[in-house]
């Protein structure tokens, strides 16, 4: 773990620089964002940071994740930075994005390894004019820790497998990781949810031998406002069902539960920065298989709502068990805003990729919240148009509504269809099927889980709690 200080210091001296083509000072050093180059005779760093006119604190942090990543496996234990090379290095937005790309550097999923991975770089310095630097900075810093501490809980438990990780152990993970923090976890069996009524969620788990989990989890420190509900995707694995997916990509299927992951993290980083928020997370944890007991393509089945489902595709199976979840979410706590999180549809990955989170919603107000929040928090959405002309694309003849609307306009299909079982309350639909798992690394998120909005979650809590 690094530990932060605020202090003149003689270690290892990490110097910034724009990437200047007019003017060289190093043959092998042009500044491009990133760029490592050690200078050993002066027991210095040089560190790239692009273009000056393009320069922003996203990138300032990506830049200091390369510095950490290639400190990975060096004997260096402690560095320095000093505003001497940087003037804005006493600004505190510019402190909290060195921390978090020199934490986020540290991460590595090493569960199922035997050697486990080392990480040298225990202590960092800041040489700074103390005068200009806020005087809560070690306040800040400690919040931050806090929140990326909660993100790499959500990494870890996305890249476990779904023999590590199914719902019996998804629910006893986040008993472990919110109980001791002031939040009230309620986990309900089969029998449970039997008794709640939440068909829809049933039939999509009825295929697996592993018995399903609803997973409540209730913060609630903010006095008598409204409360923010978070509700989850929790599909440990997806096999598509009868509608099965091609062999390829299915082996990363464990990462079809990242919105549940995400919000259980999220309500673990507010409850660790004791935010004066309420918030309920809500997750609905089941598997997807095949067996002589699955639901079938063409099966019309009931909901929690009494709305009728027909299955044209099995492998759309997260929104059914979402519809069950919203609506109890919305039924039971009347939020002030309500956001669902999933890895929802493929189509989100071909029009936005794994750069953007797509969203739908239902109230401008709340879009505008969730995009401040998600500004301060580096981590891109982009909002989808809620026409209602699309849903006529998912309207059954048997039934309700169809849970698959074809291919035209998947993304926002899918979302829509989710939003029909929610009540009366400002809704917002994150769809992080390209942004919560990457194929290579990016910025400062590695492959592999990003635990992607675990902060924006966070920051709209704080951004509601400090309204009161």
């Amino acid at each position: 773990m690094i530990k932060f200080h605020f202090k003149e210091s003689d270690e290892l001296i990490i110097e910034f620089a724009f990437e200047n083509k007019e003017e060289k000072n190093f043959v092998f050093f042009e500044g491009k964002l990133g760029e490592v180059y050690p200078l050993e005779n002066d027991k210095k760093i040089l560190l790239g940071l692009g273009k000056k006119e393009e320069f922003d604190l996203e990138k300032l942090t990506n830049a200091v994740y390369k510095l950490g990543r290639f400190l990975k496996d060096k004997e260096v234990d402690a560095i320095n930075f000093s505003s001497k090379s940087f003037e804005d290095l006493d600004n505190a937005d510019y402190i909290l994005a060195i921390v978090e790309g020199l934490i986020l550097s540290t991460y590595t999923f090493d569960f199922y390894k035997n050697e486990k991975d080392k990480y040298n770089l225990k202590d960092v310095y800041f040489d700074l004019d103390y005068s200009k630097v806020d005087s809560k900075i070690d306040d800040l810093v400690n919040e931050l820790e806090k929140v990326l501490e909660s993100q790499f809980f959500s990494r870890d438990i996305i890249n476990m497998r779904s023999n590590t990780i199914y719902p019996e152990v998804l629910a006893d993970k986040a008993v472990e990781e919110l109980s001791t923090l002031g939040v009230e976890v309620k986990v309900y069996d089969k029998t449970q949810i039997e008794e709640l009524g939440l068909k829809a969620f049933l039939e999509v788990a009825k295929g697996s031998d592993k018995d399903p989990r609803f997973i409540v989890m209730e913060y609630l420190k903010g006095g008598d406002e409204k409360p923010l509900a978070f509700v989850g995707k929790g599909l440990t694995y997806d096999s598509g069902g009868y509608s099965i997916k091609p062999t390829v990509g299915m082996d990363t299927m464990n990462s079809d539960m990242s919105g549940s992951a995400i919000v259980i993290g999220a309500i673990s980083a507010i409850a660790k920065n004791k935010l004066n928020a309420n918030v309920v997370g809500i997750v609905a944890a089941c598997e997807n298989l095949i067996s002589g007991k699955a639901y079938k393509p063409g099966d019309v089945i009931d909901s929690l709502s009494g709305k009728k489902i027909e299955i044209d595709n099995t492998d759309a199976e997260g929104r059914v068990t979402l519809a069950d979840a919203v609506y109890y979410a919305a039924d039971k706590y009347d939020p002030e805003i309500l956001i669902d999180i999933a890895t929802l549809t493929g189509a989100c990955i071909v029009a936005l990729g794994e750069r953007y989170t797509g969203i739908i919603t239902n109230s401008d107000t709340a879009f505008d919240a969730l995009q401040s929040a998600a500004d301060k928090s580096n981590e891109k959405i982009w909002k989808l148009p809620n026409d209602p002309a699309f849903k006529e694309l998912f309207k059954s003849e048997v039934g309700d509504y169809l849970n698959a609307g074809g291919r035209q306009a998947g993304t926002i299909t899918g979302g829509q269809f989710v939003g029909e079982f929610v009540k009366d309350v400002n809704w917002i639909h994150m769809d992080i099927a390209g942004t919560s798992y990457l194929s290579k690394e990016y910025g400062a998120y590695p492959k592999g889980a990003t635990g992607v909005h675990v902060k924006t979650l966070y920051n709209l809590a704080k951004d509601y709690s400090s309204k009161k």
